[in-house]
């Protein structure tokens, strides 16, 4: 058992909200590196995943509710065990306005009442299946999986690509590869791992040097203390990239400090992706109605990805699935 609380920390923004539209639109055309609109666009789904939390994961202590500062009409922001958290509440001023979800992550540390220990969802995470606090955290340190994968040069995403080398630079100021496969073999070769990433860690061993690392998408678990740790230490960086209005290729993400956490061997080594489903959204699914539907999974990524799909007619299959596992009202529902 957890001796420790546990919060969960999700960020959500309103591409509707008229008000955060007309600031951004001010700042589109300067910054703008990575701005498709898929990366902002509402599926009108998030009740279902406070349903999810509610009845999956009664154990969580807070909920921290990052926003811009447009909110759900039907969220009761009066609950008592919800955090409604502004960009200005805990986000410098100094980088804001921001359209970058890397400076909403990287000063997620400075969110009030915030607990040492927390679980920070994307507004496409969803749970669908009971989670245990262990499933996030094992005596006090996070639940992970420590596994090499080469940085691709990805051209329908290459903003990404440099973030991820961009990442896989930093750490390699702080840790030696070989040296730190040798101090904790039994997290990269952990029993229980997918085969594919045995492989993976195998081969790279090969090459002296970090050529990247796999990070699942989905909800991640942090301590705090990995965060006043980077900012430490890394100050200069994170300041620049938390100055960039959208994500910019010199940026850094908040995998670093899953990465940071693995390395140090402050983490419990695991197969998280046995309980996890990813999926980006075509005009048709499926295969993600069938997994939420019956419950295949103890969590899925719905990831709109970008490129063109009848929108419509994919947001309505998503959420007649929902339905099928949580069709009631939540307590922070507004009745």
């Amino acid at each position: 058992m957890q001796d420790h609380k546990i919060d969960f920390v999700i960020s959500w923004v309103d591409d509707k909200d008229q008000a955060w539209r007309q600031e951004k639109s001010q700042y589109d055309a300067a910054f703008s590196s990575d701005d498709a609109k898929e990366r902002y666009r509402d599926w009108g789904n998030l009740k279902y995943w406070f349903r999810g939390v509610e009845k999956f994961a009664p154990w969580v202590a807070k909920i921290h509710f990052i926003t811009w500062g447009h909110l759900p009409d039907w969220l009761d922001v009066n609950h008592p065990r919800l955090h409604i958290v502004r960009h200005e509440d805990y986000i410098p001023q100094e980088y804001l306005p921001t359209f970058n979800s890397h400076t909403i992550e990287w000063n997620m540390h400075r969110i009030e009442g915030l607990a040492e220990q927390f679980v920070y969802f994307n507004d496409d995470f969803f749970l669908i299946n009971k989670v245990k606090p262990e499933d996030f955290f094992w005596h006090g340190k996070p639940c992970d999986m420590l596994a090499f994968q080469p940085v691709v040069a990805n051209p329908a995403n290459p903003v990404m690509s440099h973030i991820y080398l961009n990442n896989s630079l930093v750490i390699s100021k702080y840790f030696n590869k070989r040296e730190n496969v040798k101090r904790q073999p039994g997290s990269y070769f952990k029993i229980g791992y997918p085969f594919l990433y045995f492989v993976y860690n195998m081969l790279e061993m090969m090459f002296p040097l970090y050529t990247g690392f796999y990070t699942v998408h989905g909800p991640s678990p942090f301590l705090r203390e990995t965060y006043r740790t980077l900012w430490d230490k890394e100050a200069e960086l994170l300041d620049a990239t938390c100055r960039h209005r959208f994500r910019n290729e010199a940026d850094v993400s908040q995998y670093l400090a899953r990465e940071w956490q693995k390395l140090s061997g402050d983490f419990q080594a695991r197969n998280i992706t046995r309980h996890f489903r990813y999926f980006d959204v075509e005009s048709d699914n499926p295969a993600l109605a069938k997994v939420i539907c019956r419950q295949k999974a103890k969590i899925i990524c719905i990831n709109d990805a970008n490129k063109p799909i009848d929108f419509m007619r994919a947001k309505n299959q998503v959420m007649d699935a929902f339905e099928c596992i949580l069709p009631e009202k939540s307590s922070f529902e507004k009745s």
